[in-house]
């Protein structure tokens, strides 16, 4: 009896072994992410967050201003320079928008200061000169042209009309990205008018065709500046804003700046087939054999790869924000990142995060109703994670559709963007930051990805900080209005915009950053 029991008791000793370990496994993981919650609530979000205060210039806009900036801004938005296409653009509006600018801001395009010249016909170049030439200059980026909008969409106003409702200016451009192109303007215009000369020099860009790429605009802007061999400190551009209630279970608003972009592509799918009468179908026909393959592609999406992008800096930042038991996952992604990439998933603008992307927006077959069509196309667009190649994206397309009678091509397309620093030793990112925080004391400050695409895409061989940010503030649903309907913008949160690009030309004067931490800096 005593021998049977013995194999007995030696399963029963090698399960509380397994199990032994299993428990101090789960015990020395949640002990680790305790600790790394603790230390993320203490240090992330503090890194240069309080410097002393430097001696600004300040800009507290008065009645006249008042009038005068919303003006400016009335009237950039009421020019329809639409960007239609690569090839059909407003170039009458962008002329006009040309015209308004120097009479808007009659200081800048006077200034011994400021050297401006037109690049492409229509897009702008300012040189900012500093009094201190050995500090690497920096750039301001924004765009005039707008997407097509009618009314007939079911505006509130007329998207060409800059007309006011509820203390909020609609128009197509208020947001993306008139806003920042006057504001950018008009916080020089301010600085110029009271003396201010920059120590650090720095260039401000207008393109004219970001809305389809940039080939002409931003391309060549970035070719003049090579060609004078310039470099640059950082740049910035549209790109994240202000979210305020958007992110849910996050305690109060999080600024978000973009330290890169998701790659994008545009694959073609195609079948030929011979064609035929409606009347004697085959078992299959080219609209058939492609719809089929789209389906494949919708049912089949890229694989999840939340956390292994900028996306777990972004949730890791904001932690502290978040209450139990969020605040735990959020600072412990390492990991939690499959349980939350499965949440996130579940909504199309959280699913943005998690994966590249897959969206059929075009589909073309057929020409008469009794003529089975001897092609059928459809385009898909793809905005690609930044764990992902473009060429891996193309390769799981290729294995999906599964169809040698599917044709696959690559009309266009990029990786996704490199990653710019955002550490307590990133320049251009920390003074963005403290530019923020000095204006919006309670905002949390955290780095972001773009799911969508800017003209800095083309600036980076110049330097290897691009950011991409304006405190424009979004509330649950203005997010839809980005290349939506109602498009708008406060007349408060556009003086903002104004200040904030008046404190941060200032900003950038300093020579070095202070050591993190310290409240201490160097003019």
């Amino acid at each position: 009896l005593t021998g049977q029991s013995k194999p007995g008791f030696k399963i029963v000793k090698f399960l509380k072994i397994i199990i032994g370990s299993f428990l101090i496994t789960v015990l020395l993981l949640f002990t680790i992410a305790s600790i790394r919650t603790l230390l993320l609530d203490v240090n992330v979000g503090l890194q240069l967050a309080h410097w002393e205060k430097t001696k600004n210039l300040s800009l507290v806009i008065d009645g006249h201003q008042r009038e005068e900036l919303l003006t400016n801004f009335k009237g950039a938005i009421r020019i329809p320079t639409v960007s239609f296409s690569e090839t059909e653009i407003n170039t009458t509006a962008l002329l006009e928008f040309d015209r308004l600018l120097r009479k808007a801001f009659p200081t800048v395009f006077s200034s011994n200061l400021v050297h401006h010249e037109l690049v492409a016909n229509y897009s702008h170049l300012f040189w900012v000169q500093g009094s201190q030439p050995g500090l690497v200059p920096y750039m301001l980026l924004a765009h005039i042209d707008v997407v097509p909008a009618t009314e007939s969409d079911g505006w509130e106003a007329p998207p060409f009309s800059a007309q006011e409702i509820d203390d909020f200016i609609y128009g197509r451009g208020t947001i993306d990205d008139k806003s920042s192109v006057m504001g950018i303007l008009q916080s020089l215009e301010y600085l110029l008018r009271k003396g201010y000369a920059p120590r650090r020099g720095f260039y401000i860009g207008f393109g004219h065709d970001e809305e389809v790429s940039g080939y002409q605009g931003a391309v060549n802007i970035v070719r003049l500046l090579k060609q004078r061999g310039v470099q640059l400190a950082f740049v910035l551009d549209e790109g994240l804003a202000v979210l305020d209630g958007v992110i849910s279970g996050l305690e109060g608003p999080a600024a978000l700046i973009g330290i890169s972009e998701k790659g994008s592509a545009t694959v073609k799918l195609s079948v030929s087939m011979v064609p035929g009468h409606s009347s004697m179908p085959p078992r299959e026909t080219s609209i058939g054999i492609l719809a089929a393959a789209v389906k494949r592609l919708e049912e089949n999406p890229m694989p999840r790869l939340f956390g292994q992008g900028p996306e777990r800096g972004t949730f890791e930042h904001l932690a502290h924000k978040f209450r139990f038991p969020v605040k735990f996952i959020m600072s412990n992604l390492w990991l939690f990142s499959p349980i939350l990439g499965r949440v996130l998933e579940r909504k199309p603008d959280t699913n943005a995060f998690v994966r590249t992307t897959t969206a059929v927006t075009i589909f073309n077959a057929g020409v008469k109703i009794n003529v089975i069509p001897s092609l059928a196309e459809a385009y898909v667009n793809l905005r690609i994670h930044s764990a992902q190649s473009l060429q891996e994206v193309l390769d799981l397309i290729h294995s999906t559709v599964r169809d040698q009678r599917v044709k696959i091509e690559l009309v266009d397309g990029f990786d996704p963007l490199p990653i710019s620093s955002a550490d307590e030793k990133s320049f251009g990112f920390q003074i963005i930051k403290k530019t923020v925080l000095d204006m919006f004391p309670t905002v949390t400050v955290a780095p972001g990805i773009c799911i969508g695409n800017t003209d800095s895409r083309h600036f980076k061989d110049l330097t290897s900080d691009i950011y991409r940010f304006a405190p424009v503030w979004f509330k649950p649903g203005d997010a839809q209005r980005f290349h939506g309907i109602n498009e708008r913008i406060s007349k408060k949160n556009y003086e903002e915009l104004v200040v904030f690009y008046f404190n941060l030309i200032q900003n950038c004067d300093i020579q070095h950053l202070p050591e993190a931490h310290s409240s201490v800096h160097e003019l």
